[in-house]
């Protein structure tokens, strides 16, 4: 280890012991301490699953950016490794950005930006990125080979570069702005050293947004998909609701041919908080995503506890018959659960039931029939700060949460199914809910913070007759 990396990991250390546990998550992954953002360099690599993901060891907030390191045998079960990059060098001198991971042969090679300031930090103008190498035969020690791409000219935000194989060549795509565009550009290597500059790729209509973070390029059911979080796009009805955004472009690509797409951005989850995914394969061949379970320019209360930001649970994706993507949660997420306790309910008159008293860590499922139900407002709680309900009026699924101390309030939705069963998976933790709608269908995730007593789950109809076909929940355990 350098003496940086020695350093942010004794902070950590040390940082640790202070941790409040009321809020800090019992199975998603979050930092020992510090500050947490995106997920970066999802990768298996020599029998583990690594994540990396963008850390400050030194704050509760962001700041010059290094790689956190975590990895797993199964997508659920994480063991803390030491930070695995610092910005210590020439290329990355003010931070080491997003990026993500390949394995080439026996190494593992880290693709990321390098942050650096030529000149006082506080214009962009002073502000150039750059995309840096680093490599390791064990997977936890990194030699950095410095810059690979130098910025191209006239371009100060051209960062989040995502690498991927495609017949004899690796290919990046990096995320730029040029003025108050986004584009995604994209360039063509043989050894992830000397790389081809291939173009702009995809670049944003007007009202797709100022910049393009986090571009991610993969295969799904015969289909492109251009994956990215826009900076800049105004909310329009119940869409785009969060300051920023995160959703995809389905198209069709050949290496040497223009991606060419339905001109559509479709949001992958529909929740207060979730950004900058990004993917990668299992050995199995499953299309698996992670996301940043948080919003930038939101509140975080959990940094009075001496920790901010978590990863989401892993997703998989499919392409569903009319072209949209589905996301639904790993197979691998079902060994966390413990007992189960079905509901003794089955029908509910404009009453409450209470299910689960002071759960910290569950998943819920339910099976409402919507044909049998008539209530205008049914769902379940979780205390006086979230609910998730059937608005039978706006004919929506609604996730509402509830927590004015904290300035998180507000409600995000989408449409119920046409057909008559309401099928939802709901994990919650202790400072966050993941919902799925339908298999997959649709995705809710946004952040809660419970008080003492304020976890106790009900479900509940108001004005009417709420039916299930099934019920219950499981306790889930680390």
């Amino acid at each position: 280890m350098t003496s940086l990396l020695e350093q942010a990991e004794q902070v950590l250390v040390t940082a640790q012991s202070g941790i409040n546990p009321r809020w800090y998550p019992r199975y998603h992954l979050a930092p020992r301490a510090g500050w947490m953002n995106d997920p970066n360099g999802l990768v298996w690599f020599d029998g583990w699953y690594h994540a990396f993901y963008q850390h400050h060891p030194y704050s509760l907030k962001w700041g010059p950016m290094h790689w956190g390191h975590a990895r797993s045998k199964d997508l659920v079960h994480w063991e803390h490794l030491p930070v695995a990059l610092a910005p210590e060098g020439p290329a990355d001198k003010d931070g080491c950005f997003s990026g993500s991971a390949v394995v080439d042969g026996d190494t593992l090679a880290l693709i990321y930006t390098g942050h650096k300031f030529h000149g006082q930090a506080d214009t962009d103008d002073n502000l150039y990125q750059v995309q840096c190498l680093a490599t390791s035969r064990d997977g936890i020690r990194f030699e950095r080979h410095g810059m690979v791409i130098d910025t191209p000219p006239g371009l100060h935000h051209f960062r989040d570069p995502k690498v991927w194989r495609e017949g004899e060549f690796w290919y990046m795509v990096v995320g730029s702005r040029v003025e108050n565009t986004g584009q995604v550009r994209l360039y063509r290597s043989t050894d992830l050293r000397e790389w081809h500059d291939e173009g702009i790729f995809a670049e944003a209509d007007e009202g797709m947004g100022f910049m393009w973070e986090c571009p991610d390029f993969f295969t799904l059911g015969g289909k492109r998909v251009l994956m990215l979080s826009p900076q800049g796009m105004a909310a329009e009805g119940y869409h785009n609701r969060n300051l920023f955004q995160s959703g995809y472009l389905l198209g069709d690509w050949q290496p040497g041919q223009p991606f060419t797409h339905n001109a559509q951005f479709t949001e992958l989850d529909h929740g207060h908080d979730f950004y900058a995914p990004q993917s990668f394969l299992t050995p199995d061949g499953r299309r698996i995503v992670i996301g940043w379970l948080d919003m930038w320019e939101s509140p975080m209360p959990e940094q009075q506890d001496g920790w901010a930001g978590m990863l989401s649970l892993p997703r998989e994706l499919s392409l569903a018959d009319d072209e949209r993507v589905r996301m639904k949660p790993a197979d691998e997420v079902t060994a966390l659960r413990g007992s189960y306790y079905p509901t003794p309910v089955r029908c509910l008159n404009n009453q409450k039931v209470l299910v689960a008293a002071d759960a910290e860590a569950v998943e819920v499922q339910l099976e409402w029939d919507l044909s049998a139900s008539t209530a205008e407002q049914f769902g379940i709680a979780l205390g006086d700060g979230l609910r998730i309900y059937v608005d039978d009026q706006a004919r929506r699924l609604v996730l509402e949460r509830r927590y004015p101390e904290y300035s998180l309030e507000g409600t995000r939705s989408v449409p119920l199914p046409i057909d008559s069963v309401l099928s939802l998976r709901i994990f919650i933790d202790r400072s966050s809910v993941e919902v799925f709608v339908n298999d997959g269908d649709a995705c809710l995730s946004s952040r809660i913070y419970p008080q003492p007593g304020q976890r106790d789950i009900s479900l509940f109809a108001n004005q009417g007759v709420a039916s299930l076909h099934d019920a219950g929940y499981w306790s889930l355990e680390k």
